[in-house]
C-alpha cells in the first residue's frame, strides 16, 4: 500500500540508533609499499624492500613510530561508550602491519574500551602482503573478518591500475584463510579500470565467485584529480570503459551475484545472507563511531572531526590533544546537517530509510518534506515508497536503477530540502 504523504508519527520501535553511544572503531594504517593509480587516500610509502630490524623480522621504522602515536591516541580518547562491537583495520596496507603490532593495537583498544568476546574484527588485506604463518596469526588473534583487495582476475588490468599482486596471490591466500579457519571472507572488485572489456569484468566476477567468500564489494573507478590516473585520463575517455559500459558492469554484477545466492544489500555491497559488515553498517544507519590514526574521521555525539592527512601533521595533533591543546570534537553539526547526512548514507541501503525513525530523531515534517522532494522519482522507477505491517512508512531506492542514479536524487534533496518549522 502506497500512501499519499500521511502525517508520519515518530517510530516507537527503531531500526537504529545516532545518539547511542559508539561501539564501533576504525583504525587507519596509512602505509602502503607502492600508491595504487586510482588512490586518494591518506598513505604513506614505504616501498618494495623494507629494511630488517635486529631481530631479523621485516620492519619498518616509520611503522613502529606511528603505532606507538596510534595507541597514545587510543588511550587519551575518551571512553563514551560500551565494549566495541566491531573493530575495523582499513588502509592503507594494513597487513603490512607486524602481527606484535597489530596485537598491541588490539590490546589497547581492549584495555581502555573493551572489546566483546563476538565483536566482528575485521582487517584489509594485500594478497600480496601476506603468508600462510601471518595469516595463521590473525586467526590466533581474534580476527575474525578479512576484506581482501583483490580488485581484478587478469594480470594486465592488475597492472594498469599499479598494483602488485597477481591472480595467483589472490587464490592462494583466500586458500590460507580458509585453512586457518577464516571463513568470512570478502573480496574488493573494481569495474570501470583501464582496458577492461564486459567479457574481463564477467570473468574478475565469475572467479571471485568461484572463491567462495562469505561477501563482494563492488566499486566502481572514480577519478581523482589528485591521483595518477586523475592525470592520464577523464572519465568515459580511452582506455577506459563508458559510461554506459560501467552502468553494464553494475547491473551485471547484480544478475551475476544475486543468482550465485549473494544479497545486495548496499548500492556497492553483497553479503550471503548473516555476513553483511556489520562494522560498515555503523556508517549507513549514520551511528556513532570511533576512528583513530592518519586522516581517520570518528562521529561522536552527533558531532564529526577528521584527523591531519599527514604523518608530521597528525603526530603533532596527538601530542596537542593530549596536553589538552585541541578539543576532539567540533561544534556540533545542525539537526538539518545531521538529517542529510543520514539520508545520504541510508539511502544507500536497499533496506532504505525507516520514515518512522527519521520522524523521531528530526520531526515529522522531515520525514513529510522527503517524501514530496523524491515522489517524483517514483513515477521513474528510482525510488519505492511503502508502508510496512505496523504501520512504520519506509522508501528507498530501487535497484539497479534507482541505485545508479542515486547521486542524482541526492543532489535534488540537498538542494530543495526546506525543512518546515516545527
Amino acid at each position: 500500500m502506497i500512501l499519499d504523504d500521511p502525517l508520519i508519527a515518530p517510530s516507537a520501535s527503531l531500526p537504529f540508533s545516532i545518539d547511542a553511544p559508539p561501539t564501533a572503531a576504525y583504525i587507519h594504517i596509512p602505509f602502503c609499499r607502492r600508491r595504487c593509480y586510482y588512490c586518494d587516500f591518506a598513505v604513506s610509502i614505504v616501498g618494495d624492500r623494507p629494511p630488517l630490524s635486529q631481530s631479523g623480522q621485516q620492519q619498518y621504522g616509520a611503522i613502529a613510530e606511528y603505532v606507538d602515536v596510534l595507541c597514545q591516541e587510543i588511550r587519551h580518547t575518551p571512553n563514551v561508550g560500551q565494549p566495541l562491537q566491531t573493530v575495523f583495520f582499513g588502509g592503507g596496507t594494513p597487513s603490512l602491519l607486524t602481527l606484535a603490532q597489530l596485537d598491541r593495537i588490539l590490546t589497547t583498544l581492549d584495555q581502555h574500551f573493551g572489546i566483546a568476546s563476538e565483536a566482528e574484527r575485521s582487517i584489509e588485506v594485500d594478497p600480496d602482503a601476506v603468508d600462510a604463518d601471518k595469516i595463521a596469526g590473525y586467526a590466533a588473534l581474534g580476527m575474525n573478518r578479512v576484506s581482501l583487495g583483490a580488485q581484478a582476475f587478469q594480470l594486465e588490468v592488475l597492472q594498469a591500475c599499479g598494483r602488485t599482486h597477481t591472480p595467483d596471490d589472490i587464490r592462494r591466500t583466500v586458500a590460507h584463510l580458509h585453512q586457518a579457519g577464516i571463513n568470512n571472507v570478502s573480496l574488493d572488485l573494481i569495474s570501470g579500470l583501464p582496458h577492461q572489456t564486459a567479457d574481463l569484468w564477467q570473468a574478475s566476477l565469475e572467479q571471485a565467485i568461484a572463491l567462495d567468500p562469505t561477501h563482494l564489494s563492488i566499486y566502481d573507478l572514480t577519478i581523482e584529480p589528485e591521483t595518477a590516473f586523475g592525470r592520464w585520463y577523464e572519465a568515459g575517455e580511452t582506455p577506459l570503459p563508458s559510461d554506459q559500459a560501467t552502468a553494464e558492469f553494475y547491473d551485471g554484477a547484480r544478475q551475476q551475484l544475486t543468482a550465485a545466492g549473494f544479497r545486495h544489500y548496499e548500492i556497492s555491497n553483497y553479503g550471503r545472507s548473516g555476513y553483511e559488515c556489520q562494522h560498515n553498517l555503523v556508517y549507513w544507519h549514520n551511528a556513532a563511531y570511533y576512528g583513530f590514526g592518519m586522516g581517520a574521521a570518528s562521529y561522536t555525539h552527533r558531532q564529526r572531526y577528521v584527523r591531519p592527512r599527514t604523518r608530521s601533521a597528525y603526530f603533532a595533533w596527538v601530542k596537542a590533544m593530549i596536553q589538552g591543546g585541541y578539543r576532539l570534537e567540533v561544534p556540533s553539526d545542525t539537526p538539518h546537517d545531521v538529517f542529510l547526512d543520514t539520508v545520504m548514507v541510508g539511502l544507500r541501503l536497499a533496506e532504505g530509510l525507516n520514515l518512522g525513525a527519521i520522524a523521531h530523531y528530526f520531526g515529522a515534517n522531515y520525514a513529510q518534506r522527503l517524501r514530496q522532494i523524491l515522489r517524483p522519482y517514483q513515477a521513474q522507477g528510482w525510488v519505492w515508497m511503502a508502508e510496512s505491517s505496523d504501520d512504520v512508512h519506509h522508501l528507498g531506492l530501487t535497484d539497479p536503477d534507482g541505485f545508479l542514479f542515486s547521486n542524482v536524487m541526492l543532489s535534488t534533496v540537498f538542494q530543495q530540502f526546506e525543512p518546515a518549522e516545527p
